[in-house]
């Protein structure tokens, strides 16, 4: 049964892969594979609970008699629902995450920034969009941050030409301001909730190699755009009867928004409860102060009529899902020891973390880099620290080398091709970006962007530790 399911799970990853040929929905594969892949297990639980959980197994027995009914009940109450628990906190996280995004865009917060990246010089706008969206995904996930930005370039830029080659620079910058925090990327905040690394020891180590690989390529692919690009006219939106949205107040609700985002790791440190619940108190404080400050409106006979974006929340809910499927599956792999066996292999004829992070990153170039990511994460355990460790070992301690190198590689080696990372699927289809295209113009300017970021990240941590 393990092979089985260990090639139901390669198929899956091949349909993930291909989406753009195949127009199979991955977030549909990844679960179909996790659902399916958990029905398979529960039909030889016995012999997976008396080869890997036979201690505790035994101790759930106690007095009573061994029967299919017991280990069933086994595997939902001590196996199943250990994964469970974690994938749902970071899903019940993004889904508070995506409310905050809502309150924002209801109080005119990204009008805010449309305005702040509004320039006549090309190079002003090219590093405003790029610094905003490298800012924004550092508190948000990636694709949520890379379709607001690429909604404020469409209301900036005429251009389609021009819009794509900025599209390309968004997708990067989010994609590496994801990675340098534990709150801006599924993958580093599963690296965080699983104790791999503390969020202040992991923004030290990244901050310096993720600028690296996002101010290269944007400075690399702003020489391709004019020095003035085709701005639209500025216009003053329409939000409804008396709705004019003052200054003061989208300042008050973004940096609101935002530096309650940046609480969430002191309110884990704090309370050591899930990071989600301190999501869900910003977004509680957020809708307060909503309420407050525009009490007026909403209790008049026209209250506020906002634009509700309703294609960001149909693609974020769709990396939910998708999120959710590849935990399913990842998981299921880790129960039956293929990732064990993974690990193995790799201790042998790689043995190096360096090596690994490369091979991690290419691959994720043409396959998701979430499902790539979480997959190398949940290869190696966290090893408690000792003096006897070899080098190559203590990589694996929390704040090792590893766990930063795959998240750096998995989020940048995943901007090679749009097709790598969802932010860059979110391109794809604003700006009907094809693959040949960004391969031409911005794959070279990524991996160069890519490898300054290694040695950057080595001399940080060769120099620093």
């Amino acid at each position: 049964m393990t092979i089985a399911i260990v090639i139901l799970m390669l198929l899956g990853y091949v349909l993930i892969c291909t989406e753009h040929m195949t127009r199979i929905n991955k977030a549909t594969v990844a679960l179909f594979c996790g659902v399916w892949g958990w029905v398979l297990y529960v039909c030889v639980g016995p012999y997976y609970i008396e080869t890997l959980h036979d201690s505790g197994f035994h101790e759930f027995l106690g007095s009573k008699d061994y029967s299919i009914q017991a280990v069933n009940e086994y595997i939902r109450q001590n196996v199943f629902a250990s994964h469970i628990a974690q994938l749902t906190s970071i899903v019940m996280y993004l889904l508070a995450t995506m409310a905050i995004v809502e309150v924002l865009e209801n109080n005119g917060c990204f009008d805010l920034v449309a305005k702040i990246c509004r320039s006549r010089s090309s190079w002003v706008t090219i590093w405003m969009l790029a610094l905003c969206s490298f800012l924004l995904s550092a508190n948000l996930d990636n694709l949520t941050s890379a379709v607001v930005m690429l909604m404020v370039m469409n209301r900036l830029v005429v251009n389609h030409r021009q819009r794509m080659l900025l599209g390309a620079i968004i997708v990067i910058a989010t994609n590496c301001g994801g990675c340098f925090t534990v709150i801006g990327d599924v993958t580093s905040l599963l690296v965080w909730t699983r104790g791999a690394v503390t969020p202040t020891n992991y923004t030290a180590a990244l901050v310096l190699p993720a600028l690296f690989a996002t101010a290269i390529p944007t400075y690399l692919i702003g020489r391709k755009l004019p020095s003035h690009l085709d701005l639209k006219r500025s216009s003053v939106m329409f939000r409804g009867y008396d709705a004019d949205i003052k200054l003061w107040q989208q300042l008050l609700m973004f940096f609101l928004g935002m530096a309650g985002l940046w609480f969430v790791p002191t309110f884990y440190r704090l309370t050591n409860l899930p990071p989600f619940l301190g999501a869900l108190c910003v977004l509680g404080v957020l809708w307060v102060v909503n309420e407050v400050i525009n009490r007026k409106r909403i209790l008049s006979d026209q209250p506020i009529t906002t634009r509700t974006n309703r294609s960001l929340q149909y693609e974020v809910i769709q990396m939910i899902m998708f999120f959710l499927g590849v935990g399913l599956s990842v998981d299921i792999l880790i129960e039956v020891g293929a990732m064990d066996s993974v690990a193995n292999w790799c201790d042998q004829y790689i043995h190096n973390i360096y090596a690994l992070s490369l091979a991690l990153g290419a691959v994720s170039a043409a396959m998701d880099n979430i499902a790539l990511v979480m997959s190398g994460i949940s290869i190696y355990p966290v090893l408690d620290n000792v003096g006897a460790m070899t080098d190559y070992m203590q990589s694996f301690v929390q704040n090792g080398q590893y766990w930063h190198l795959i998240t750096l590689s998995g989020c940048v080696g995943g901007c090679l091709l749009p097709i790598g990372n969802t932010a860059g699927y979110a391109l794809m289809k604003a700006e009907d970006v094809s693959i040949w295209w960004y391969f031409k113009h911005i794959t070279v300017k990524v991996l160069f962007g890519w490898f300054c970021a290694l040695i950057i990240y080595f001399l940080v941590d060769y120099f620093l530790r």
